[in-house]
């Protein structure tokens, strides 16, 4: 995933990275049924410069070929709400027909119209999400570059999933729609569909972290502004477990003398795109770039790699910590808060929802520290949903 401070050459390192293969570890892979289709560019932004840089149509929802092996898959994140809600609409109203008694929560919601849906939050985004998630787990592909340009913040595109699955468990929640269903068997259709996008939420946040199939690369100008940029978009990275990989200095944009980017992380590359010669206004240019996106590693990040111990303690008497690599560039605006299974952490203005491990669902949430490197949360355990047997 290439991602990046808006004006920083997003879509023209995606496109590059794209076009370029590694030939040398191609090799020793197994060939695909489809060599022609190696490599799937995918961007997000309706408007992107994509299609024009590689001289293609534009095709929303459809791939189209740009060269031998590499495809383009542009994606309109309306169009993709509006494909999706029909087809559960029809499923809504195929349901208002075949029952024998008149149900108003389903003629309700099938009267709801798609643009109304859109203010639901993360869910336009997490048709996106779900749409490249498809692409990735097809088989068609070997390699699925995601280029996020045009997205305002793309984090919160990246945390949709979770955003989503916290709205519809405090919409309808799972053990409502499972009484519901077992209740008016008419509703068993509508509560299996959202059963499946709650499932989805899960499977997309999970892979948005796997660090063994997503690298992400952040692209930055070389001046001030993009070195600036550097440590809250890593930050952000640690505190949401997203597997930064590389960083790309884009040398062909930025303003003011160049700024040297040193990046102290061991699994975090830093690689230099110099200016173009000449304008990049077709493929065989783009390569000539040489731009070199590094493939994932097994190096899990941040909140992805969270650690739990025992402090002190047996029984309820027990004091939990848990702790993960977190960088904070204003200490001050870290902060810290519990809704049910999830950890609320805060970091320069960020909010992410972190998954408590079983254990800590159970416990009280104490204090909390950073020594420079790691955050630490104590834990003591909750007395009333504390196992008896444990308890002693």
């Amino acid at each position: 995933m290439v991602l990046g401070p808006g004006g920083s050459g997003i879509s023209v390192v995606a496109a590059a990275g794209a076009l370029r293969r590694d030939r040398g570890r191609n090799r020793a892979r197994a060939p695909l049924a489809r060599p022609d289709r190696h490599t799937l560019l995918i961007t997000v932004d309706r408007l992107s410069p994509t299609p024009d840089l590689l001289g293609v149509f534009r095709m929303p929802g459809s791939s189209v070929a740009v060269s031998s092996g590499v495809h383009l898959l542009t994606l309109d994140r309306l169009e993709s709400l509006e494909k999706t809600w029909a087809v559960f609409a029809e499923l809504l109203t195929a349901g208002i027909r075949g029952a024998k008694t008149r149900l108003p929560v389903l003629a309700t919601l099938a009267g709801i119209d798609a643009a109304e849906l859109a203010a639901l939050p993360g869910v336009e985004e997490f048709l996106l999400l779900r749409r490249i998630r498809d692409e990735a787990t097809s088989g068609t592909w070997e390699r699925i570059v995601v280029d996020l340009s045009g997205v305002a913040d793309p984090y919160s595109l990246l945390r949709a999933p979770t955003i989503l699955l916290q709205a519809i468990e405090r919409l309808w929640p799972r053990h409502r729609r499972l009484a519901a269903a077992a209740d008016t068997p008419m509703l068993a259709q509508l509560t299996a569909a959202v059963d499946a996008i709650a499932g989805d939420c899960d499977d997309i946040a999970e892979l948005l972290t796997d660090p063994h199939v997503v690298a992400g690369h952040l692209v930055v100008a070389a001046d001030a502004r993009g070195a600036g940029a550097l440590p809250r978009h890593l930050a952000i990275a640690d505190l949401m477990g997203f597997p930064m990989r590389s960083i790309v200095v884009n040398r062909g944009v930025g303003a003011g003398a160049p700024v040297e980017v040193v990046v102290d992380d061991p699994h975090v590359a830093v690689s230099t795109v110099e200016l173009a010669a000449a304008p990049l206004d077709r493929p065989a240019r783009l390569r000539k770039l040489a731009v070199s996106l590094a493939r994932p590693t097994d190096a899990a990040r941040g909140s992805g790699d969270a650690e739990v111990r025992t402090v002190s303690g047996t029984g309820l008497d027990t004091v939990f910590e848990m702790s993960w690599e977190q960088r904070l560039p204003d200490p001050s605006r870290f902060d810290l808060g519990r809704s049910g299974d999830d950890l609320l952490v805060t970091v320069d203005g960020f909010r992410h929802a972190v998954r408590l491990p079983s254990v800590l669902r159970r416990c009280h949430v104490g204090k909390a520290s950073w020594d420079g490197q790691r955050i630490r949360v104590r834990f003591t355990p909750d007395p009333a949903v504390w196992p008896r047997d444990r308890q002693a």
